[in-house]
C-alpha cells in the first residue's frame, strides 16, 4: 500500500461558470521513505499539488490519503519547506527552531529542548550562529536554518516547493547535497517540487512530471537507478545519468510542443516553459 497517494484528483478555482482547472483526474502513489520529485511547467497546479498534500486544501473530488488515511488538515505530521524561507525575523536560529519545538513537543524539559535543537543546527552547519536574526544570515543559511527548523518538527513526510530555486548555482548545489545527506542518515518521505531536471536527476528515486495546465494531470514516470551516494563531480560523465536526462528533457519539449498546438487551435494561454531544462548546471559543491 502507498504511503502518500492522490486518488484521481482534482481541483479547481472560480465559480462553475468561470472555471479554471488545476489538476484533473491526478492520481500519484509514493511508497514510505521514497523521494519523489515532481517537474512541471507554469500553471502545471505543483504548488497546489502540495497544497493538497498539506491538508492546506482540499480535492474537489477524489482523495488525498496518508498511510491509508484521508488527509483532513495540516498537522507536524508532515512537514514544508518553501521557497521565500518563512521565518520569523524577529527570533534568532534558535528561536525559530525552538518556536517549533515547543509547539510539536510540549512536554519536552527545556534542557533537553535545549539540546534537541542544537542537534538540528549543528545538522545544518549552523552552529556558531545560534543567536543571528534571519536578516543577519545569507540566502542559503535561512533555507538551511528553514529546512532544520522543518526537520527539528519530525514529520513524517517532508514537502519541499521548490526550496531551492531562488538560490544561486553554488549554494543550490551545497543545499541540494545536504538535503540528500539528512535524507539517507534519516529517512523520510520527500515529495519535492523542482523546475530543474538535474536537481530531480541528482537527488529523487523517481521523476514524475505534470501535464501542462490547466486540467493537469501526472504524465510518464523516470525511475532514477543511479547508485547513492551520487558524485556530483562525476554524474556529467555518467552514461546512465545522460540518458536519463535528456529522456526526461525531450519528454518535457514535447508536452510544451503539444501545448503550443492546444493554444493555437483553442486560443487558451500558453503556459511558459519553467523548467531548467537544458542539463547545463551542474555547478560543483
Amino acid at each position: 500500500m502507498p504511503y502518500l497517494e492522490l486518488d484521481n484528483v482534482s481541483f479547481g478555482f472560480g465559480p462553475v461558470s468561470n472555471r479554471y482547472e488545476v489538476l484533473k483526474n491526478a492520481s500519484l502513489q509514493v511508497a514510505r521513505n521514497e523521494f519523489v520529485a515532481v517537474i512541471g511547467f507554469s500553471g502545471s497546479g505543483k504548488s497546489t499539488l502540495i497544497s493538497l498534500l498539506a491538508g492546506l486544501e482540499k480535492p474537489d473530488s477524489g482523495e488525498v490519503r496518508m498511510a491509508g488515511k484521508p488527509i483532513r488538515e495540516p498537522g507536524p505530521d508532515k512537514g514544508i519547506m518553501f521557497q521565500n524561507y518563512s521565518l520569523l525575523p524577529w527570533l534568532s536560529v534558535y528561536g525559530n527552531i525552538e518556536l517549533a519545538v515547543k509547539q510539536v513537543f510540549p512536554e519536552m524539559a527545556a534542557g533537553e529542548r535545549r539540546d534537541y535543537c542544537r542537534h538540528y543546527i549543528a545538522m545544518v552547519n549552523l552552529a556558531g550562529s545560534e543567536w543571528k536574526l534571519p536578516g543577519e544570515l545569507s540566502g542559503g543559511m535561512r533555507q538551511r536554518l528553514s529546512l532544520a527548523r522543518t526537520l527539528a518538527m519530525k514529520p513524517e513526510v517532508l514537502l519541499l516547493d521548490e526550496p531551492l530555486s531562488a538560490l544561486d548555482a553554488l549554494t543550490r548545489s551545497v543545499l541540494q547535497d545536504e538535503i540528500i545527506r539528512i535524507w539517507e542518515e534519516d529517512r523520510r518521505t520527500v515529495v519535492m517540487i523542482t523546475n530543474d531536471v538535474d536537481e530531480a536527476v541528482i537527488m529523487a528515486d523517481r521523476i514524475v512530471p505534470l501535464t501542462t495546465g490547466p486540467a493537469a494531470a501526472f504524465g510518464q514516470e523516470f525511475v532514477v537507478t543511479l547508485d547513492r551516494p551520487r558524485e556530483r563531480a562525476t554524474l556529467n560523465f555518467n552514461e546512465e545519468f545522460k540518458h536519463l536526462r535528456n529522456e526526461v528533457t525531450k519528454y518535457l519539449l514535447r508536452l510544451n510542443a503539444k501545448a503550443k498546438v492546444l493554444s493555437s487551435t483553442s486560443e487558451l494561454p500558453l503556459p511558459d516553459l519553467d523548467p531548467v531544462i537544458p542539463g547545463a548546471r551542474m555547478a560543483m559543491a
